[in-house]
């Protein structure tokens, strides 16, 4: 077996595991989100996806990141509970994965032999953004990954990857549930 499968059997599992933990509003999804970053950089530096492979760095400290937010104590209850994303946050959350863009797009074009350059700062900027969004336990978060999802998908069967893709693929299947989930969380006020 070479080192693409395992890593993209391994990188699988733990998704579907990350995944399940995040459906459930589960603190142990961060503990998950930092180990398996470090899967998929080792897989995304093999196939030429720089950006996504620099971004697993990111996740890692968005896992511990995420962790040290939602092990705080909350002040009342309603401070625990899912929400809908604040008027005030879609402008500067807007701004931010602009610039993250075309930031990684100049750096992938300028710096190294990315041949999908669009795709890969595209998705990285926005991935940059659902995990702020997830750590403040911003329901649209789903709605986010979901483009995340879509692009992902393309770009692993490109960069041939397949089962990674198929993940993906049941990623975007799963974050209409989750964000359907979440809604339902919202109304039931948890």
């Amino acid at each position: 077996m070479d080192l693409t499968l395992i890593l993209q059997i391994v990188g699988v599992a733990l998704g579907l595991l990350y995944l399940w933990l995040e459906y459930k509003v589960n603190i142990w999804v961060w503990v998950v989100g930092a180990v398996m970053p470090l899967v998929h950089g080792v897989l995304y530096l093999s196939k030429g996806i720089y950006a996504d492979a620099a971004m697993q760095l990111y996740y890692v400290l968005a896992g511990i990141y995420g962790l040290v937010v939602w092990l705080r104590k909350p002040v009342d209850k309603e401070e625990g509970r899912v929400v809908h994303t604040p008027m005030r946050h879609v402008l500067p959350l807007v701004v931010a994965y602009a610039v993250l863009h075309v930031a990684m797009y100049y750096l992938l074009t300028e710096f190294t032999d990315s041949r999908v350059p669009l795709l890969d700062s595209m998705s990285t900027a926005l991935s940059i953004v659902a995990m702020w969004m997830l750590s403040r336990k911003y329901i649209e978060q789903w709605l986010v990954w979901l483009v995340v999802d879509m692009i992902s998908v393309g770009l692993y069967v490109y960069k041939g990857i397949p089962l990674t893709a198929a993940l993906y693929t049941l990623y975007c299947i799963l974050a209409v549930v989750g964000y359907r989930r979440w809604c339902d969380r919202y109304r039931e006020g948890r």
